[in-house]
């Protein structure tokens, strides 16, 4: 009994616990028997999940008359450990690994508590610092986006910079009237949220990293451009499913992945998931009042990771 008691209350890590676990694990150790040794603790894992449900649904029932709620979800908990310790076993996984790359991908995935608004980007944290200016994307920026005339089948627009026509004159190249001439919105959005755009750095501001330097090269390079505007037409397509993400304030994460995915081996694969959900909210609530209103001022502060629309004059 004393052994016990000492047990319940000794430092415990998740490691431990594991090693601990396996002592009392009944399942088939291997499948010899034609039985997956995963199947039993994975079934066990489902049931407890079932019990602690009906444990809720219990306090949703009684209310505060159903005392041992707290006492019955600590317990209902305690197997879920045990079956989750159980399954990491036999797939030959580390409990420890696991709550550390577990801890890592939150971390990535959403802010701190409270940190909806992050601080300002610092200079050093911009990917071009210590670069002329010339070589720099434009710290805050303003953008004009608005009609121009059309000798072809569909309407186009142009982007206007410090005064100057950039980059080319826009259609949707869709049959229907899908809006995608406004998309620089998402390019302009990534450059002041994540300080990243080789579109933009190219297309629009002309601020490509020293010619014949490896970031001039893979960075804002023509793999780079095909890789960015690959991930527009993802999003684009992905946000036409989601009422084009109006009123929306998550992305899935298969979304978020697939980003982070295209983009591996670039220097924006060191930004969060969360700045990246960002760039992409802010990007198509731009494009909306582009699509809306026939064109705009869009204006981007790259310390504060911000984009806003503003009607056109």
């Amino acid at each position: 009994m004393a052994d016990r008691l000492l047990m319940m209350h000794e430092p415990l890590t998740l490691s431990e616990y594991q090693r601990r676990s396996q002592r009392t694990d009944n399942f088939p150790q291997s499948d010899d028997d034609g039985i997956d040794p995963l199947l039993g603790p994975l079934l066990g894992l489902a049931g407890e999940i079932g019990t602690l449900l009906a444990s809720y649904k219990k306090r949703l029932r009684d209310g505060v008359a159903y005392e041992l709620f707290g006492d019955n979800v600590a317990e209902e908990l305690g197997d879920i450990l045990w079956y989750t310790a159980n399954v990491a076993d036999k797939a030959g996984l580390s409990l420890d690994e696991i709550a550390r790359r577990n801890l890592a991908k939150t971390a990535d995935r959403w802010p701190a508590r409270g940190g909806e608004s992050p601080k300002r980007r610092k200079l050093s944290e911009h990917f071009d610092a210590g670069l002329s200016r010339k070589h720099q994307l434009p710290r805050t920026f303003a953008v004009t986006i608005r009609p121009t005339a059309s000798d072809g089948p569909e309407p186009l627009i142009e982007v206007i910079w410090n005064g100057k026509r950039v980059a080319d004159n826009l259609g949707d190249n869709t049959y229907d009237d899908s809006g995608y001439r406004y998309h620089d919105a998402f390019h302009l959005a990534n450059a002041a949220v994540l300080g990243w755009s080789p579109v933009a750095r190219n297309k629009i501001f002309d601020c490509k990293r020293p010619e014949g330097t490896m970031a001039d090269t893979v960075e804002d390079g023509g793999r780079a451009i095909v890789i960015e505007e690959a991930i527009a037409a993802f999003m684009f397509a992905y946000a036409r499913q989601h009422n084009f993400l109006e009123d929306v304030r998550h992305l899935d994460y298969h979304a978020l992945k697939t980003f982070q995915t295209f983009t591996a081996g670039l220097e924006v694969a060191q930004r969060h998931l969360w700045e990246v959900e960002q760039a992409v909210l802010q990007g198509f609530d731009a494009w909306r009042q582009l699509r809306e209103n026939k064109g705009g001022d869009l204006r981007g502060d790259l310390a504060a990771r911000k984009l806003t629309y503003a009607p056109l004059a």
